[in-house]
């Protein structure tokens, strides 16, 4: 039996689904798409059934790729359990009656129930249930409350004989319900209520986004070096490093095989940054590098989601980013990438259409440096002056909106409008924030491994058979002409595929003068993303659209570095 969760937007589907099912749930893309759905298992009596948490919709007439999935998914179900927004009564009862007219046995929970007394409203889920004609449950999923009689009450899901009706004849169908259902008092705003409403508004709303920002960016870099300096680094150079070494010491370590599966050395523990090794670098950088950072996000993004907050930001910045082809949420994928780009390149999969995906992916890869990358920024520069990293943030920002205006004009495709709920502060379920944290993780964890493992396998079997050496005399006029630097900032280059971090330290002892610097430091900035970064868009665009991006940071790189060696005065 598949029972299907479908509910508008922001009503607590992911928080009922997390107190129906265990922890053994899976997040699948449907078929033919990027839109994901989260199934897994629930008890009902002495059985089980599959429940599908199916994406968030106002209408099953699709506006947009997830609502259509939800559209098609309905085909599929045995049960609908309607997640309902009890302080919304009038707007979620649209969808309730076009789930009625497709006549699949159904079960309302009328969720968020504990916010309807602080809202002063008072519904009568008697007379609801004898206008539906379907089983009502008062349901407020964060604390549990209603869960039991909703599983109970399953059984008695119907599917009532309603014909399908005009949009006219619902909306009074509704309006009727209401009125007969519902009634509401008066009461004054609360302090919550009131920050609700700063949040959205353009004047405090922005100083508030940026201090949100701010922290969460703060929390995830702390959170992330804490696991890397305590427990990961500590575990591959003390423990994994020699272990693996000694594993291989039969094989010679100028062999082949050694250099593919271990690669470079030093005092018996490999240089898990630069050896090139599938089993160092393979496993030290999607596990020791970028892991903590997209455990943290992760934790930071579910919180803001939980909370309320993502929709408000969405809101604030929907004017300006339509100018580059994208709607409000495509900032959330942008500001994530500053803590780490793998996590930015998977979540561009909330934006509905390829093109926008494409357009987003490539800004972040060209215009959104890392918290790793930020860190050595500040490190090369900041003895200069704080001016040459203010010089390199304003010249990628500008990079950012310029590239992302041209992408705008020159790829045809839809740019659907920005259509969201703006839901009530509310308090997070931890619980179920670090069910659905642990279900990114592992979905990261299973999708990104393997294509860092062959992506550091290429670059292994370059340099092993010397394209590397090749392409270092071919480019060395380039540089020295056109960018105004060294030859030997190349080998920063092809490290900076690997770590944007390691590759900017490698800068250093080259001696060059502060242009240069400036010049090397955007240019390692827009090129190529990390492999872990690049191995994720070869995922998401797939390798035609991925080779596309790949052309356009390369031509960005070209134009952009040559300008800057004409035109700094330094």
């Amino acid at each position: 039996m598949k029972v299907l969760l479908v509910g508008n937007p922001n009503v607590g589907k992911s928080v009922v689904f997390a107190r129906l099912t265990g922890v053994n749930v899976i997040t699948s893309n449907y078929p033919g798409t990027t839109i994901e759905f989260i199934r897994g298992s629930m008890k009902i009596g002495k059985g089980s059934a599959e429940l599908i948490d199916t994406p968030g919709t106002y209408s099953l007439e699709p506006r947009c790729k997830a609502e259509e999935v939800t559209a098609k998914m309905l085909d599929e179900g045995d049960i609908i359990i309607n997640v309902v927004d009890a302080t919304n009564l009038e707007r979620n009862l649209y969808l309730t009656l076009e789930l009625l007219e497709r006549k699949i046995p159904m079960i309302v929970a009328l969720n968020l129930w504990d916010d309807t007394k602080h809202r002063g409203i008072e519904i009568d889920v008697e007379k609801l249930e004898k206008r539906l004609g379907v089983p009502v449950v008062p349901t407020a999923a964060i604390t549990g409350m209603g869960i039991k009689e909703l599983v109970s009450r399953i059984p008695e899901a119907k599917a009532p004989g309603v014909h399908k009706h005009s949009d006219e004849e619902r909306w009074a169908d509704i309006g009727r319900t209401v009125d007969e259902v519902q009634i509401v008092r008066h009461r004054h705003h609360t302090l919550l209520e009131r920050i609700e409403d700063a949040s959205v508004r353009p004047l405090t709303g922005i100083p508030i986004a940026l201090l949100i920002l701010f922290l969460t960016f703060q929390l995830i870099v702390v959170a992330g070096e804490f696991l890397i300096g305590n427990i990961l680094d500590p575990f591959f150079n003390g423990i994994y490093g020699p272990w693996i070494v000694g594993l291989f010491s039969e094989f010679p370590s100028d062999g082949i095989v050694y250099q593919l599966l271990i690669g470079r050395t030093t005092a018996g523990i490999p240089e898990f940054t630069e050896s090139l090794g599938l089993l160092t670098t393979g496993l030290y950088v999607p596990l020791a590098v970028v892991l903590p950072f997209v455990l943290s996000f992760y934790l930071m993004l579910g919180l803001l989601e939980d909370i309320g907050y993502l929709p408000r930001l969405a809101v604030l910045v929907d004017n300006v980013m339509h100018r580059i082809g994208l709607h409000g949420s495509a900032i959330v994928p942008s500001l994530l990438g500053l803590g780490c780009n793998v996590p930015g390149a998977l979540s561009t999969r909330i934006l509905e259409t390829k093109e926008q995906r494409f357009i987003a992916l490539t800004l972040i890869s060209i215009a959104v440096p890392c918290a790793a990358q930020q860190s050595m920024i500040f490190g090369i520069l900041g003895k200069l002056g704080v001016e040459y990293i203010l010089l390199v943030y304003g010249i990628l920002a500008l990079l950012y909106v310029t590239v992302g205006y041209i992408l705008n004009k020159l790829l045809p495709g839809e740019r659907p409008e920005i259509l969201m709920e703006i839901p009530p502060y509310r308090r997070p379920d931890a619980g179920a924030l670090l069910k659905k944290t642990m279900m990114r993780v592992r979905g990261f964890v299973t999708g990104a491994i393997p294509y860092v493992l062959f992506g550091v396998f290429v670059a292994n079997i370059l340099y092993l058979s010397g394209i590397i050496d090749v392409l270092s005399s071919l480019l060395g006029p380039v540089f020295i002409v056109w960018f105004g630097i060294p030859p030997d900032a190349i080998a920063a280059l092809l490290i900076g595929f690997l770590r944007k971090d390691v590759a900017m330290g490698m800068l250093l002892p080259l001696g060059m003068t502060a242009k240069q610097l400036v010049i090397s430091t955007v240019i390692l900035s827009i090129y190529f993303p990390c492999i872990a970064t690049f191995t994720v868009m070869l995922k998401e665009l797939g390798p035609k659209r991925m080779l596309k991006s790949a052309g356009i940071m390369l031509l960005t790189v070209f134009i952009v570095g040559g300008l800057l060696n004409i035109i700094l005065p330094l």
